[in-house]
């Protein structure tokens, strides 16, 4: 049984590559509705719990990315909202009294578009929000393995899971447990959703790039902080939509 890093880059290749076309679709369809939020003066709003905040930072405030875009957070409660630190913790994922006030917390306008990922897509925190999102009048894309998914119960009182409420679903290919290579006395390491959640949010980033290019229009897109002139750059981009992006946290 092979568990070696070689192993791991194999399968982590063969997965980038079969979730690559198969979700080109989905690709499509989420960037889509990202340029409508855009192109109506909105904002591309991103939540994640857990591993998959490190996938709402691809979306929001990454260079490369695109500026009118938002991340939301649990810690948001303390950082806006004025809770003590101590509210935060493994499990304040799983509660879904609090997406209410992480929601009205957020600068969040008419037009904006919600991204919001999660590879089980059954914690409370996260199908709540998925539903205030949608009772709102929001669309919706949702970044989640629908395997894993399909495996598990929901942690929510209605019994829904992310998946289920979504407009456009990107399936991120991982399996049930997200790890790759079993373990002899069972378990398995070497985990996958965040490479390939990754890998997906890029892509619509790309495509919502691209289309914007082809119509003439100039991409608002981050430059790095850590390249000439890329401060300047960026500050003069974030300040059409002031009061609207929060990069703090």
């Amino acid at each position: 049984m092979d568990i070696s890093g070689a192993a791991y880059a194999e399968r982590v290749q063969a997965l980038t590559r079969e979730v690559a076309g198969s979700q080109a679709g989905a690709v499509r369809a989420a960037a889509e509705s990202l340029l409508r939020c855009l192109r109506a003066g909105g904002v591309v709003q991103a939540f994640g719990s857990g591993h998959s905040e490190a996938i709402a930072m691809e979306i929001a405030g990454r260079a490369g990315g695109l500026v009118p875009s938002n991340r939301l957070a649990l810690r948001d409660l303390v950082l806006y909202g004025g809770e003590p630190v101590s509210v935060l913790g493994p499990e304040l994922e799983r509660d879904p009294s609090v997406a209410r006030r992480v929601f009205e917390l957020a600068p969040v306008g008419p037009h904006d578009t919600f991204v919001i990922i999660s590879s089980s897509g059954v914690n409370g925190s996260v199908v709540e929000l998925a539903s205030i999102v949608k009772e709102r009048g929001h669309p919706l894309v949702a970044l989640t393995s629908v395997r894993h998914s399909n495996e598990m119960t929901s942690r929510h009182p209605s019994g829904l899971k992310l998946l289920d409420l979504a407009d456009v679903v990107l399936d991120n290919g991982a399996p049930y447990g997200d790890a790759v290579l079993p373990l002899p006395g069972g378990g398995a390491t070497g985990a996958v959703s965040t490479i390939t959640s990754a890998l997906l949010a890029q892509m619509v980033v790309a495509e919502v790039v691209a289309a914007l290019g082809d119509a003439g229009e100039t991409p608002p897109v981050y430059r790095s902080s850590n390249v000439a002139d890329g401060d300047e750059h960026n500050r003069a981009l974030e300040a059409r939509y002031a009061g609207r992006i929060r990069r703090g946290g």
